[in-house]
């Protein structure tokens, strides 16, 4: 705590009790039944959602994650988390709709009212366990072991010491308050720690060892990580950084935050939207704001971290106090953070803590959402009342920080735990996809791609190949398990039988999901004399496809004119900000083009 000066303790006092009076307004309202709990009733509007999901990605981990990168790969190695742009957008103008109009409580309980008897009540249990228990919880951990790390550097705090502080300070917030807590908590904490990130890396630039902009760009360490694109002289690079991450992850690849088609904490957020419109606004503004706004003074701090700790060696020698299994690159980020002075230390602190309470604050509600709705409720106690329903969800969210603290110890760095999960969710990306427009996947196809990407995960993970051999390579092996991943829930959906008429049917009912892939459904209702609405809509998917490759366009082009600009490249700058421009005016229009082309009902459901 010797870093703290009288105006730090000002800045967190005041940080801590905002956030506490936001849990304590928003518990009544809470606690009234499990919808209030888990999804504020389904009438938030969508800048608010909006920011709480850009407040969810702004984990702890995510400046480590980005500082690890950086040293390491470059700024280039950005292009890991950058490809996951089309996935965004793709979700924007074309699953965001969807998922409001199907009117569940979770993601997870899409797979009933997609798939139907005992397979599809098999999934959705199973996915409960999966994705509520072993992901949600190595997510969590990720995070906190960010935040021990933060804290470690920044305070001197113990590992114990972090985890008692912040494992009890957000349990309460979120068990008190709910998702409507989480919401108005993330507005609040989105500011202060975009407030942090800008203030920490216009200090770093300007300490006497970086010597300002001009000097860090221009920097013999840091000249060779500048550069926004992967070396083209190295094929190896190019595949691994820029190949495989646009053609074939951002499709392919299940993470948090950005699984194709939408899911988790964002498919929670577009189920809580007043309309299907809102739902569209908050996930266009989440992806705005996550790829073109954020990134920037987090790179700056990493660049400057390589003048000021040039290797692990220095890192491990300034703080002694880290254990040597905690001391990686990422270590870098909160590190630099000590060399702030008062006052401007204190909002970063309250940042990073802010980074870390929104992030899992979300998890853990959408992690007691999973348990309540998909378990405990679906296959324990179908009657249960809506008060007792809160009170199961309150008891998961103390369940699942434990979980989270015990495996946060047990983790070592950022990149590690991204890594792992990017691996796990290989080949289901385009199941995920395809499951809204063909009739044919069934709930047989979602068990093989998780049957076989589970087994090849582990396998690369713990599996030494020798280091000259392809396989070594991490992209590489992402690949090879999206290839027999993919072809084997393709062979799988093709020898099981298609689901239930009725239950297609009442799918494309709430969804109105169209085109070929349900052209068999709607005729063959049309043969039995039932009319389903949507049959003649026309489809947006394409109109949708355009949207998202312009809108591509105009966020790339501004995430990299913020970066000529500040290094210096005034001529590329000003070219990106007038593709940026127009891109965006191609959006604006196409984007009402696309909205001519949908029910007028959808923005009453």
């Amino acid at each position: 705590m010797a870093n703290l000066h009288t105006i730090d303790y000002v800045v967190l006092i005041f940080f801590f009790i905002s956030t506490l009076y936001i849990g304590w307004r928003t518990m009544r309202k809470a606690g009234k039944d499990s919808s209030e709990f888990f999804l504020s009733g389904r009438a938030t509007p969508w800048w608010l959602l909006g920011f709480s999901l850009v407040a969810t990605t702004f984990a702890a981990d995510t400046p480590n994650f980005v500082t690890n990168v950086v040293r390491t790969q470059g700024v280039a190695g950005n292009w890991v988390w950058w490809a996951f742009l089309p996935t965004g957008l793709t979700t924007v103008f074309i699953y965001a709709k969807l998922w409001r109009k199907l009117g569940v409580m979770t993601d997870i309980e899409f797979y009933e009212s997609r798939y139907s008897g005992k397979s599809g009540a098999f999934v959705r249990g199973f996915r409960t366990l999966y994705l509520g228990l072993c992901v949600n919880t190595l997510i969590m951990a990720n995070v906190t072991l960010a935040i021990i790390k933060i804290f470690g550097v920044m305070l001197g705090f113990t590992q114990l010491q972090t985890l008692l502080i912040s494992g009890t300070v957000t349990v309460l917030f979120t068990m008190i308050g709910g998702f409507s807590a989480v919401l108005w908590a993330d507005f609040v904490l989105f500011i202060i720690a975009m407030a942090g990130s800008i203030a920490a890396a216009v200090v770093a630039v300007q300490l006497p060892e970086v010597g300002g902009l001009h000097a860090l760009v221009t920097h013999p360490a840091v000249v060779d990580k500048l550069s926004v694109m992967p070396d083209f002289h190295d094929p190896m690079a190019i595949v691994t950084l820029l190949v495989v991450p646009l053609m074939i992850q951002w499709w392919s690849a299940w993470y948090p935050g950005a699984e194709p088609g939408g899911g988790s904490y964002t498919a929670q957020r577009m189920l809580a939207a007043k309309t299907p419109g809102h739902a569209v606004g908050a996930t266009l503004f989440f992806n705005v704001c996550h790829y073109a706004v954020r990134p920037w003074p987090w790179i700056l701090v990493a660049l400057a971290s390589i003048i000021i700790f040039p290797n692990l060696d220095a890192l491990a020698e300034a703080f002694p106090n880290i254990p040597a299994d905690k001391v990686k690159d990422d270590l870098a980020y909160p590190a630099m953070m000590t060399l702030l002075p008062p006052g401007i230390f204190g909002v970063v602190v309250a940042s990073l803590f802010a980074a870390y309470m929104s992030t899992i604050a979300t998890h853990l509600n959408l992690g007691s959402s999973y348990m309540v709705n998909d378990f405990y409720k679906r296959f324990v106690n179908k009657d249960a009342s809506e008060k007792k329903l809160v009170l199961i969800g309150r008891i998961w969210t103390v369940v699942f920080m434990i979980l989270a603290c015990f495996v946060a110890i047990k983790l070592e760095s950022a990149l590690d735990a991204f890594q792992i999960i990017l691996s796990i969710g290989a080949g289901t990306g385009l199941l995920f996809l395809l499951r809204w427009f063909w009739w044919r996947l069934n709930a047989y196809s979602e068990i093989a791609a998780m049957c076989i990407a589970l087994p090849l995960a582990c396998f690369f993970k713990f599996y030494e190949f020798p280091e000259e051999t392809l396989l070594s390579n991490p992209s590489i092996q992402l690949v090879v398990s999206v290839l027999l991943t993919t072809i084997g829930w393709l062979l799988v959906t093709f020898l099981t039988p298609p689901d239930d008429k009725e239950t297609l049917r009442e799918f494309v009912r709430k969804t109105r999901a169209g085109g070929p892939g349900w052209k068999k459904v709607y005729e063959d209702a049309a043969k039995e004399g039932i009319v389903l609405e949507g049959a003649n809509d026309k489809w947006p998917v394409p109109m949708g496809i355009l949207c998202s490759v312009i809108g591509c366009v105009a966020i790339y082009a501004a995430l990299f004119c913020t970066g000529a600009y500040l290094y210096g490249q005034w001529l590329a700058g000003t070219i990106l900000l007038a593709i940026a421009a127009v891109f965006s005016g191609l959006l604006f229009v196409f984007w009402r083009k696309m909205e001519k082309l949908s029910p007028s009902s959808d923005e009453t459901n």
